[in-house]
């Protein structure tokens, strides 16, 4: 989308300093994190994924509600950023408020690109494809009916392609027939064969968006919501660095809750986004521990 970019750039101011920490359970947030790295190359972009509780989508609301706040400031407290992004839709759907409200810096949040589905679809028919956790959301079925009221919209909820994503991003052997199995029963569901738009509701979904329009059963536009989070989040960082210093030293950081070790699936897949140096997640009141460059 060049013309976008563009467009973008001559009505938005593109910072030039300040850092951005993106925080996701896997790797799926490392999309959202391509989309900031392009619009503003100048800025010091760094990672955190929850490996020590990924994947979220399968985990209870009470588990990530707790969980979820104490996380984010701990990452802040290590990392140091000057905004920090969920680039998760269960997360965000989830606990956003608890965490801005944990947090005393910005925090830009995930949502299912609903309202531009709606607007794109001329069938009247999209669907939403997400983890379960995002489809069962109060939230979720607050922004359809906010923006999609008049249409009709088709919920599916799958962890094995969060899985499926990841294998296929790391270069693993999978298995192709995962695409369309993963999004077939919003084509075969009541009203299906109408379907003109669908929504990736996960972070990781956009990593195999070439897959799932491979597999699908005929042309559908698939839509997620990178781009607008990019653009919110270098709107919130210009305003919160006018004046200031940026932050000292370069991005390229990957915090992981669990032993990087122990995850050597996304630090190779981080690697390839632009971060190669592993960071673990330490207790408060213990010295950052720095493995080995990848």
């Amino acid at each position: 989308m060049p013309n976008e970019k563009i467009l973008s750039s001559r009505l938005m101011p593109v910072p030039d300093k300040g850092r951005v920490l993106v925080f996701d359970s896997g790797m799926g947030g490392l999309t959202v994190a391509r989309e900031i790295m392009a619009r503003a190359p100048g800025i010091a972009v760094d990672y955190a994924a929850d490996t020590g509780f990924f994947p979220y989508g399968d985990k209870s609301d009470a588990a990530l509600r707790a969980r979820l706040p104490e996380i984010a400031a701990r990452l802040v407290e290590q990392a140091q950023p000057d905004v920090f992004v969920i680039a998760c839709n269960t997360a965000s759907t989830l606990a956003l408020d608890e965490v801005r409200a944990k947090l005393s810096i910005p925090v830009i949040g995930t949502v299912p690109a609903i309202k531009p589905a709606a607007a794109e679809s001329r069938s009247g028919v999209i669907g939403l494809l997400a983890t379960p956790g995002t489809i069962r959301r109060q939230y979720t079925a607050d922004l359809i009916r906010e923006f999609a009221a008049n249409l009709t919209v088709i919920l599916h909820g799958s962890i094995e392609l969060v899985r499926l994503a990841e294998a296929h991003a790391a270069g693993e052997p999978f298995d192709p027939a995962g695409f369309r199995a993963a999004q077939q029963p919003i084509f075969q569901a009541e009203g299906g064969e109408r379907v003109d738009t669908i929504v990736l509701a996960c972070t990781h979904f956009p990593l195999v968006r070439e897959q799932l329009s491979e597999a699908a059963p005929r042309p559908v536009s698939y839509i997620d919501s990178g781009a607008a989070i990019a653009r919110q989040t270098l709107r919130v960082l210009a305003r919160e660095m006018e004046g200031r210093p940026g932050n000292q030293g370069a991005g390229g950081r990957v915090f992981l809750t669990a032993d990087p070790a122990a995850s050597q699936r996304l630090v190779t897949v981080a690697r390839k986004f632009g971060f190669p140096d592993a960071v673990s997640l330490q207790d408060r009141g213990h010295e950052e521990s720095r493995f080995a460059r990848i």
